[in-house]
């Protein structure tokens, strides 16, 4: 799979989490902490594989997108740190949800961000040849991402 696509799966996967999220019942609070910590689940691991993999690639690949990689770099950090708050949150502590859609908030400029500004300067640098190849790596590098927040390269940068 290509690695564009494979990331902007990803981001459907999250967006769908954070829907389910919203239409939850204000006292739902068993389904808020399972979608939680799916999110947590999914998030983390993205932000690995992004890490890791693809922000290395499409740096080479396109340097004059360095600025965009640098910016991500730092939204994840704040991300990953939300994401932890969040692991060991009860969801009937009253910032929870509070917490919950700031998270929200930030994912979706990130992946706003990514989808229309970056992504297409990076599929155009890299070809489809070159993105199959890094869809590969990102799917295989997913197998053995943490599942800790706080083990996130961007979490202590």
């Amino acid at each position: 799979m290509d690695a564009i696509v494979l990331l902007k799966e990803d981001h459907k996967t999250v967006e769908s989490l954070f829907k389910a999220f919203e239409k939850a019942g204000d006292r739902a609070f068993a389904e808020k902490r399972r979608i939680a910590d799916q999110v947590v689940e999914e998030l983390t691991v993205h932000a690995v594989i992004e890490e890791e993999v693809f922000y290395p690639a499409a740096r080479e690949a396109a340097p004059d997108t360095k600025d965009h990689v640098l910016e991500s770099v730092e939204e994840h950090h704040v991300v990953v740190w939300m994401l932890s708050e969040l692991a060991g949150m009860d969801p009937e502590d009253e910032r929870f949800d509070a917490k919950m859609t700031v998270l929200m908030e930030n994912v979706r400029h990130h992946v706003e961000e990514e989808e229309k500004e970056w992504f297409p300067e990076v599929r155009k640098a890299m070809g489809r040849n070159r993105l199959a190849e890094l869809g590969e790596q990102l799917e295989e590098a997913k197998k053995s991402a943490t599942r800790d927040p706080l083990k996130v390269p961007s979490a202590t940068a």
